[in-house]
């Protein structure tokens, strides 16, 4: 197979653009992938180090208000547009691949009109404006949560695929993982994390929240995100820590840590929640305040309404609201047993193979259209 995937700007859209040309590469170890994104997006960096070819287009996100910039933009979306035609001509792909993210925009919209199987991927409840753009052209829309099912009325095919999880974490196991960490045998362990920039809010209440947790010796990893690391543990102040309670600036052997631990704090990105829900761990989700279209907010709340987890707003997070949550749900024990087995109920560890499926599907379908 020869596919042309797109997808940039955070690892929200490009971890999974990237779970699927590995899931294409497993299946088909004589495939070859094209990836393009922008020069300045955090894929440029990413995408190489993982042995794909990579190339870029010129391509700014829209600003949501009418405005002189963008008509600046329009006339450099249609320069990209034209880039992506060019390439894509040149290599001739069996299917163009979209994860979302605005340099998608004009690389599956040049498939689309060069008659070339397409899709995109969308990975959160609520839909980014490009994957909505995009659906109206785009042969097969595939979604992560249901709730979004609404926002695509006008695509030709909607299928519920989930979030593709990378495989490390599919195949990560608890009770080597905690051997691995030093964790004690029963302990129960808190994992707190904002993402891989961190977040300041949920740093704000673990500064209340980690004292509590070492006092009654719950072990925990609690990272602040490289750029708030310093100050972090300059503002939290003097505080005696056990080998199994830790505090770090980056986690790099997430899907360890991840399995490890018994309640997850985190912020609401679909693809950490995918990754969450993928081990059954109950979460306290923090949405972050002001993403595109409030994405976060939907995607937390399809975890809260599940029973999976509780959602606390970032206007409602302090010490005292984060700590009785966490001391709820690791005390009762049927509560948190009956949220690991809803949270596990809304995962989808096989969500990179019906997406290869999907792949394999419409590409058949074409296929045969065009031989009619």
């Amino acid at each position: 197979m020869k596919a042309v995937i797109s997808g940039g700007g955070t690892g929200g859209h490009i971890y999974p653009a990237l779970s699927i040309a590995e899931k294409i590469m497993e299946n088909e170890k004589e495939s070859s992938i094209l990836y393009i994104g922008t020069r300045e997006g955090l894929e440029s960096r990413i995408v190489p180090e993982k042995g794909y070819e990579f190339k870029t287009v010129q391509v700014r996100g829209f600003q949501r208000k009418l405005s002189l910039e963008n008509a600046k933009r329009i006339a450099l979306f249609m320069k990209g547009l034209a880039q992506s035609l060019a390439i894509i001509k040149k290599n001739k792909p069996d299917v163009v691949i979209g994860t979302g993210g605005y340099v998608c925009g004009p690389v599956v919209l040049a498939g689309a009109l060069l008659g070339i199987p397409t899709l995109i991927h969308e990975q959160n409840a609520f839909p980014g404006i490009t994957n909505k753009f995009l659906s109206r052209f785009a042969d097969r829309v595939l979604i992560s949560f249901d709730d979004s099912r609404r926002f695509f009325t006008k695509s030709k095919s909607v299928v519920l695929t989930g979030n593709p999880v990378r495989g490390e974490i599919t195949s990560a196991n608890m009770n080597s993982a905690r051997e691995k960490l030093g964790i004690p045998e029963g302990k129960k362990m808190v994992l707190s994390v904002g993402g891989s920039g961190g977040s300041g809010t949920i740093n704000d209440a673990m500064k209340g929240v980690l004292p509590a947790l070492a006092a009654e010796d719950f072990a925990f990893i609690h990272a602040t995100g490289r750029q708030h690391y310093e100050g972090f543990l300059k503002e939290l102040g003097d505080i005696e820590l056990k080998s199994h309670q830790v505090i770090t600036d980056y986690i790099d052997n997430m899907a360890d840590v991840l399995a490890a631990s018994d309640l997850v704090i985190c912020s609401a990105g679909a693809i950490t929640i995918s990754e969450v829900t993928c081990l059954g761990k109950p979460s306290i989700v923090i949405p972050k305040a002001y993403t595109a279209e409030n994405h976060q907010e939907y995607n937390a709340r399809s975890v809260k309404n599940s029973g999976a987890g509780e959602m606390i707003l970032e206007k409602d997070l302090n010490s005292g609201t984060l700590l009785e949550a966490v001391f709820r749900i690791l005390r009762d024990e049927q509560l948190h047993k009956s949220m690991s087995q809803k949270s596990l109920g809304i995962s989808n560890p096989h969500a990179a193979d019906t997406i290869y499926e999907q792949i394999k599907s419409l590409m058949a379908e074409k296929k045969g259209i065009k031989n009619k």
